[in-house]
């Protein structure tokens, strides 16, 4: 957080798993994550040396749909409580038509994804919501460079704020009371600032977020197996659940300053009219994640903490996620970020928890996403053992999942890990239908040549061939 502004004043999205995402760690020891002066600008265009980038499309992201029960307990505590635990006596949201304006040095493919974006929230959540050339919104987002960012809001990728409408205007108000959300009973207005700088996706991914946060829930529960609502930030794009949420959340049977008992009495026929295939079954038992879990994930999840406290973080993380019982997410988690922490200093140990987390997601019917994000590490310990294969099986899955989820930077690293498989069992045109496949998604992942190359030359690294 900002200095001077207490925690859960404002809603952000942090740095330290967008880079676990983004850039996938360290996959194994002979690699090495891509450097600061390796950032994608729009200051290096890519050389013509690789295809045409390629985008998804801007349809609908299905998840699997849970029992309207326990949608309707998340529902309540997305939207009566802060990240930080701190409790929210009545909703807000934004009444009436949504204006959202888009400044800054913005290129192509932010501008394309906010358009795709809004017409989503349009045609499956019911938002009335749009873009506007105006000069003022109720919604301005606004791109500047990631070090500005950085400087001011040092554990952030991107953030949204109220009540403010520019950069100046959040550094002015930083301070004060003016940026917390629980001071607010109707939101009139808003500011979302994302790195105007970096790969189209992670652009993107900050839209996806903070635009979510900006007109629903402010809340992110680790629990959520289908949501971007979750800090473990494994999905990139609002899902099916989180569209479902906000079109209840902006719907009219509710409204400004409803109390969490006025709402969760109204829930059930809302949710029963809206999700149908939701109406069965009872909601699976849950235990809130401790203020303690959270806490070491947090540790381990901080790049500005040393190697050896990080792990020792996720080391207990994983412990009282097992003590507590946890299943799935939690659990999954715990032991993903564990494993990922590990590549250098234990590979062995590091195999072994990433096997635990793809157990644990396995176990659960809703973290398929997921399952993606362990293949693509549990590859890089069979391509480096030379087990080919076995590679191509373990990326097989993981690449169907990726494409529905719309990660292209998985989706790409993932490729790439096929084509060095297929290469090595004398597959040529195999491998260069990946590798090329590859670099296109590889431009919208992770945006500049040189980022591209850099991902290719740490998976090349890994074959022992």
């Amino acid at each position: 957080m900002g200095q001077g502004m207490a925690r859960g004043a404002f809603t952000y999205r942090g740095i330290g798993m967008k880079r676990f995402r983004s850039l996938a760690l360290t996959l194994l020891v002979a690699c090495s994550p891509i450097t600061p002066e390796e950032t994608p600008t729009r200051n290096e265009p890519i050389g013509d040396s690789l295809p045409p980038m390629r985008s998804f499309s801007a349809g609908p992201v299905l998840v699997q749909s849970r029992p309207n029960a326990e949608i309707a307990r998340d529902f309540l505590d997305l939207a009566f409580q802060m990240e930080s635990g701190r409790s929210l006596p009545v909703m807000s949201r934004f009444e009436g038509p949504i204006s959202v304006r888009l400044t800054g040095n913005v290129g192509p493919t932010m501008a394309d994804d906010l358009r795709d974006l809004l017409a989503r929230l349009q045609s499956e959540a019911g938002v009335d919501i749009f873009l506007t050339s105006a000069p003022t919104a109720r919604i301005t987002v606004q791109a500047i460079p990631k070090a500005t960012l950085s400087r001011s809001v040092p554990n952030a990728a991107c953030f949204v704020v109220p009540n403010v409408t520019s950069w100046d205007e959040f550094l002015a108000a930083r301070r004060s009371s003016t940026l917390d959300w629980a001071e607010l009973t109707v939101r009139d207005q808003a500011a979302i600032f994302v790195p105007s700088d970096v790969s189209p996706q992670e652009g993107r991914d900050c839209l996806h977020e903070e635009l979510a946060q900006a007109i629903g829930p402010l809340n992110d529960l680790y629990r959520l197996p289908d949501s971007v609502f979750n800090d473990d930030n494994m999905h990139a794009v609002l899902t099916s659940f989180d569209m479902l949420v906000l079109r209840a959340y902006n719907g009219p049977d509710l409204h400004s300053g409803m109390t969490r008992t006025q709402v969760a009495g109204l829930l059930p026929d809302i949710l029963s009219r809206l999700n149908p295939a939701g109406n069965y079954g009872q909601a699976r038992p849950v235990q809130p994640s401790t203020r303690t879990w959270i806490t070491q994930i947090e540790t381990a999840m901080s790049s500005g903490n040393s190697a050896l406290r990080r792990i020792a973080a996720a080391r207990q993380a994983l412990s009282i996620a097992q003590s507590e019982g946890w299943t799935g997410p939690r659990l999954g988690f715990s032991a993903f970020v564990l494993g990922r922490l590990q590549v250098q200093e234990d590979p062995m140990a590091a195999r072994a928890a990433l096997e635990l987390a793809q157990r644990a997601y396995l176990a659960d019917p809703y973290s398929e996403v997921q399952q993606a994000h362990v293949a693509v590490q549990l590859a890089a310990f069979s391509l480096s053992g030379g087990a080919n294969e076995r590679t191509l099986d373990e990326v097989a899955k993981a690449t169907a999942i990726a494409g529905k989820y719309k990660n292209a930077a998985l989706l790409s690293t993932l490729l790439m890990f096929r084509a060095e498989a297929e290469e090595n069992l004398g597959h040529a045109n195999d491998a260069a239908v990946a590798r090329l496949d590859s670099q296109a998604w590889a431009r919208y992942g992770f945006g500049s040549e040189r980022n591209v190359r850099s991902r290719e030359r740490e998976v090349a690294a890994l074959n022992p061939h």
